[in-house]
């Protein structure tokens, strides 16, 4: 009894996303449906990718990484969600929640970067194409891939271990739907303003940087695009570059609005909702931007089907 009563103590308690009640059963069996066509969706992307061979560039390369991170990413949180949904239990052990919010911080951060990255490799083949092959050679993309999990996971390890050293010695409810550093910091009963600079600095870094990238590596695009004579060049450039920006922009914008601000600015509710586009929405929205909106990819689905 002794040891249960010490691991019941040492156990967070997930608060959930919503509580009960007919309109959020409706919102559960969307969450769970939305999170089955995402899944569907980016697993299909990567077997399109690996499966066709006329998709085996460096564009495609990148995307199937990003495919395999949402994949992962919302695995996350969503599984954990729903099944405290259907039990009365709402625990989450002491080290799986460490282990979320370390695996949750490294994916999190690899697809802000494999992003910025995605933008450069749009550059490079739009604003200088005949030095494509070398810029964006085999090597030099997994140099990028590599570089985008080693730097993340570094950053996500660091702030696991340092944040699940820190005194909780409040309530252990957790006022979100999983463990995620934010929402943790209001159960340390330390001040942690200090530490919070270097949250801003961690996302000033990892989003912000590879963000202002994008808009940056787009605007010199947008650029080159415009003194295209052909209109088909023109229209298929563009198509490209905005499903892309519209899936950035979702993204950096929302995470930055969670990792930029100390903690007594931030409303429960409001993380709660802001965080379902970056865990649920992107995930779903990325594989369908990037396959309904390129002919390449349904060609290759086409190809596969017949």
């Amino acid at each position: 009894m002794k040891m249960g009563n010490q691991s019941v103590e040492t156990d967070f308690i997930l608060s959930g996303l919503f509580q009960y009640g007919q309109m959020n059963t409706f919102l559960f069996v969307a969450i769970v449906i939305l999170f089955s066509v995402a899944l569907m969706g980016n697993i299909i992307l990567v077997l399109l990718i690996r499966l066709d061979t006329r998709l085996h560039t460096p564009m495609y390369f990148l995307l199937s990484q990003l495919s395999f991170i949402d994949m992962m990413y919302i695995s996350t949180t969503v599984p954990k969600m729903t099944t405290n949904f259907l039990t009365s239990r709402k625990t989450i052990a002491f080290f799986g929640c460490e282990i979320q919010a370390f695996v949750f911080l490294a994916l999190g951060g690899t697809e802000a970067l494999l992003l910025g990255f995605m933008a450069y490799d749009r550059y490079i083949a739009i604003c200088h194409p005949l030095h494509y092959a070398v810029l964006m050679s085999k090597k030099i993309c997994w140099f990028m891939v590599t570089c985008t999990w080693a730097s993340s996971s570094s950053n996500a390890l660091i702030h696991t271990l340092y944040v699940f050293q820190l005194p909780f010695c409040r309530s252990r409810v957790v006022n979100h739907f999983f463990c995620e550093v934010p929402s943790l910091l209001p159960l340390v009963c330390q001040d942690t303003s200090q530490y919070e600079h270097t949250i801003l600095l961690s996302g000033l870094i990892i989003l912000l940087l590879p963000f202002m990238a994008i808009l940056a590596s787009y605007a010199r695009v947008l650029t080159v695009v415009f003194q295209m004579s052909s209109g088909k060049g023109q229209k298929k450039a563009i198509s490209t570059c905005s499903s892309h920006l519209i899936v950035a922009s979702l993204f950096y914008m929302t995470t930055l609005s969670t990792y930029t601000r100390p903690h007594y600015l931030h409303s429960p509710e409001e993380d709660k909702a802001v965080a379902v586009f970056y865990t649920i929405i992107t995930p779903l929205l990325n594989p369908f931007i990037y396959s309904l909106r390129n002919k390449e990819v349904i060609g290759a689905m086409r190809r596969l089907l017949v």
